[in-house]
């Protein structure tokens, strides 16, 4: 029987990153790179799509074309997904890849599917798999790669980091619920009209009686208030400030630390966390 190799890339760093590894530590498999596309996902994901199917030199599959996030919304009766219904991971990431992968499955192949969680993570779980012969491989972990070798193969590669970390902490989609408010006041600023799209989609969905919001608490519309924003911004800054106050200097390693991560100051009851398959 025949053996397939595919990865997934969310658009994230650590997917992007493995694909790297694999392709200088493996050059020979032949692994097929994949992408399920939401239809709602930031320019600068796109581009960065592009940067790394430059340096692996074939394309990235995408799965998904026909039935994006707008399709989905209208199934759910316009109810927003949110960390209790997480229709937008099953829907638009977890179904396309097992019906794509599901001929194979069926014709006694087996498949190795090869997922970015990191040395360091031992909280973090893969996909389960449902079928014998599905593998799920953690090379990340078997070679004892964290997220400093994360950043060493982005940078030595050439790729580097995608544009948006500069101001968000996810791929996935725009306007993904595990957002912390921080990041939807940066996505106001940095794509106004994403903003306002994600703001009629809440509006449609109160509407229609759904019982959630985009952020716990507060609407869109209450959080775009600049008092609001200005609050948000002010209670970042001090977390931040905090978290830079706790990090010990190593002086065995006296490079300049890459700066903190929206995650790494991440508050439980606003955002924070992610589904997997979509964050890395």
């Amino acid at each position: 029987m025949a053996e397939h190799h595919v990865l997934g890339i969310s658009g994230g760093k650590d997917s992007a990153a493995l694909a790297i590894f694999m392709r200088q530590r493996y050059p020979d498999l032949n692994i097929r790179y994949f992408f399920t596309d939401t239809g709602k996902e930031l320019p600068e994901v796109y581009d960065f799509l592009a940067k790394l199917e430059g340096f692996l030199g074939k394309s990235i599959e995408r799965l998904n074309p026909h039935r994006d996030f707008d399709f989905w919304l209208r199934e759910y009766g316009h109810f927003l997904p949110s960390p209790q219904t997480r229709w937008c991971t099953r829907q638009l990431k977890l179904l396309p890849f097992k019906h794509w992968v599901r001929p194979w499955l069926e014709a006694g192949d087996t498949v190795r599917s090869y997922v970015a969680i990191r040395a360091d993570e031992d909280h973090r779980e893969g996909l389960v798999s449902q079928h014998d012969n599905l593998v799920v491989e953690l090379p990340f972990r078997e070679h004892g790669v964290d997220k400093r070798g994360v950043y060493d193969l982005l940078d030595s590669s050439g790729v580097g980091m995608p544009k948006y970390y500069e101001w968000r902490s996810r791929s996935g989609c725009t306007f993904c619920f595990f957002q912390q408010k921080i990041e939807w006041v940066r996505l106001k600023r940095e794509h106004p009209s994403r903003f306002d799209e994600a703001k009629q989609y809440e509006k449609t969905a109160l509407e229609h009686g759904s019982p959630f919001t985009w952020t716990q608490r507060e609407s869109l519309e209450e959080l775009e208030r600049p008092e609001r924003m200005a609050q948000i911004e002010a209670d970042f800054e001090i977390r931040k400030q905090r978290e830079y106050a706790k990090i010990r200097i190593n002086p065995l390693r006296p490079e300049i630390a890459r700066p903190l991560e929206i995650d790494d100051l991440y508050l439980e009851d606003e955002g924070g966390g992610s589904c997997l398959i979509c964050h890395k």
